[in-house]
């Protein structure tokens, strides 16, 4: 929100200067986080790179990595790790960003938003009827999944191995060469 208490919206997010920090608008707040560490970025590429894989080589859906901004809502612009759309949601990706809910979305965990992932994002991502949401720990090397059922998340699995996916359960991601 500005200096008024006037929510924040799209245009207001489309001016805020480049300087190398990820800003997102949630529910018109502004919040910024510092640029992720090599660790985190690793396991971003490495996972961006499963990802594709398994689910673009197969023309199954689109993986989109950051920075993409993702408009959930007038007043909740975001910045995930990691996007994955499906074929048949394809519609959602307009020539400047993703307008609507993801069929997943990946946060990876820094010690600077691990808060600001497991509990803002998760409520809103929740809220926005985002079907799947991975937190991954990369320093304690761990997936927390997350599956949408009847508007709230119940958790899948967690694991240091192998993940299924639930919005495409034909398809596995093998998390020991994400850790690297």
């Amino acid at each position: 929100m500005d200096d008024l208490g006037t929510k924040l919206d799209y245009t207001d997010y489309c001016s805020i200067p480049e300087d190398g920090q990820r800003h997102e608008i949630i529910d018109g707040a502004h919040f910024v986080n510092p640029a992720p560490t090599p660790r985190h970025q690793s396991a971003s590429l490495h996972l961006a790179i499963e990802l594709v894989a398994t689910i673009e080589r197969a023309e199954l859906g689109r993986v989109l990595t950051a920075p993409i901004d993702v408009q959930l809502s007038e007043h909740d612009i975001v910045q995930p790790d990691l996007v994955v759309i499906l074929a048949d949601n394809a519609h959602i990706i307009a020539e400047s960003r993703i307008v609507g809910a993801p069929d997943l979305v990946v946060e990876i965990l820094s010690p600077s938003t691990v808060k600001h992932d497991r509990e803002r994002k998760f409520t809103l991502y929740e809220k926005s009827g985002v079907h799947e949401y991975w937190l991954v720990d990369s320093s304690e090397q761990i997936v927390s999944q997350f599956a949408l059922s009847d508007g709230r998340y119940e958790r899948a699995v967690t694991s240091r191995e192998r993940i299924r996916l639930c919005v495409l359960p034909e398809c596995t991601i093998d998390m020991s060469r994400i850790w690297g």
